[in-house]
């Protein structure tokens, strides 16, 4: 087999596996709290508390295994000590603070 066809072949793979890790690992909750990560999706592993639902306002908080807390808007509510994998687009409010939308 040629060279360039075996560059064809394998760029576009290894492309493909570093997305598929970085988009499975989750993230340290303090590090994705910063204004460069607004608007990415990012992934986080924690512990649910305080599920909320409040007419259309509903979600819960999340905390990881440092004791960084996050909150997640998020139509489904998880029960409260259940552990989640949780990925979705880092949002900052002025009154909540940094969130992910779920």
């Amino acid at each position: 087999m040629p060279v360039n066809k075996i560059k064809l072949i394998i760029l576009p793979l290894m492309l493909i596996i570093s997305f598929l890790i970085t988009g499975c690992v989750a993230q340290n909750i303090e590090e994705i709290k910063h204004e460069d990560n607004i608007g990415k999706t990012v992934t986080v592993k924690g512990t649910v508390s305080n599920s909320i639902k409040i007419g259309e306002l509903s979600g819960y908080l999340i905390t990881d295994n440092k004791g960084d807390t996050i909150a997640i808007s998020s139509d489904s509510i998880p029960e409260n000590g259940e552990e989640l994998r949780v990925s979705g687009t880092l949002m900052r409010d002025t009154i909540f603070g940094y969130y992910i939308k779920n």
